[in-house]
């Protein structure tokens, strides 16, 4: 048997065969109902991808939904403003993500006829996609066999073999176990597992389909260090009069959440009792959120927004939280 037969079967200590058999069985059986695993349709794959980007499923779902309602095809999404998109997409943050969501739409519209790119390396020409994003969508949407490697498949695949893999190594060490007649549903079988059984910090390993195979079995790699989060107050003022709130708007300069709508900010000592307060997380700070009654401040350049209008324009994700939370949306 020559060297490249035995490397085919097995994969380090990993026979190859038996884990994909296992491991996809598993998923057939306990892969979770969501709504973008209902066809391969390219532009779905696409738009949960990018969405699932740093984003948790469970606040995905409903956003997820209702983009798709509004912009059902790539067609629509690149016809559409900008600022119709980012409203849409208003509550998940990292923007750019958005911004890049629409123009890649643009390109596909104007240079492919509406039609999506087959292959890993034609998708990840496309604005925004990186490797990830389309080897996920070529596998699951083409079939092509490409492995893919997110934060999940990073954490299966250095648990299994028991020590820090990283860059092309971690590439290479999927796609060495990719099944070939399933690299979609393989590749979504090794990021369920990731997502849902090998987790962080508590990996339910008993549940786990190939617990047999892996070297680490549970436990976690020395040193690893969890970023602390940073706790900061803020306060925002709340001005609505007449059916109408004052919002003012981040100028396009801005290195976060450029173009987007809020509530004018204030000194957080200004003696005046907050209606309520709220926390709201953005990437390692965690805020304690004051929200006092209007009047605006004066310096405030801003717009009187009439409440029907408030769901058209793109409003940051902790203002549209302010506004639920005042019952006003």
């Amino acid at each position: 048997m020559t060297l490249d037969r035995i490397h085919a079967r097995t994969i380090g200590s990993i026979p190859k065969r038996r884990f994909s058999r296992l491991l996809l069985r598993w998923f057939d059986a306990h892969k979770r109902d969501l709504p973008w695993r209902q066809n391969a349709d390219p532009y779905r794959v696409w738009l949960s991808e990018v969405m699932l980007q740093q984003t948790r499923v469970t606040a995905v779902v409903e956003h997820y939904q209702r983009f798709l309602k509004r912009f059902p095809t790539v067609k629509r999404l690149a016809a559409a403003r900008e600022s119709s998109v980012l409203a849409v997409w208003s509550g998940l943050g990292y923007y750019r993500r958005a911004r890049m969501l629409h123009a890649a739409a643009k390109t596909i519209v104007r240079e492919y006829a509406g039609k999506f790119p087959t292959t890993a390396a034609d998708l990840q020409t496309l604005p925004g996609i990186g490797r990830y994003t389309a080897a996920a969508i070529a596998s699951i949407a083409f079939n092509e066999p490409v492995a893919v490697v997110d934060g999940n498949v990073e954490r299966v695949l250095q648990r299994l073999r028991e020590k820090p893999i990283a860059g092309e190594q971690l590439w290479q060490a999927a796609g060495d176990l990719l099944e070939e007649n399933r690299p979609g549903d393989f590749n979504q079988a090794l990021m369920e597992l990731g997502a849902t059984v090998c987790l962080p910090r508590q990996p339910k390993c008993l549940l786990c389909p190939v617990f047999g195979m892996c070297a680490t079995r549970g436990e976690l790699s020395r040193g690893q260090k969890v970023a602390r989060q940073r706790k900061r107050q803020v306060q925002y003022t709340l001005d609505c009069r007449n059916g109408s709130i004052f919002l003012v708007r981040r100028p396009k300069s801005a290195g976060l959440m450029p173009g987007m709508w809020e509530l004018p900010e204030t000194a957080t000592l200004n003696g005046t009792e907050p209606l309520f307060t709220l926390r709201h997380s953005i990437t390692v700070t965690d805020y304690i959120v004051g929200v006092v009654p209007g009047p605006a401040p004066q310096t405030a350049a801003g717009n009187w927004v009439a409440k029907p209008h408030l769901s058209k324009l793109p409003l940051t994700g902790l203002t549209r939280k302010i506004l639920r939370a005042a019952k006003l949306i």
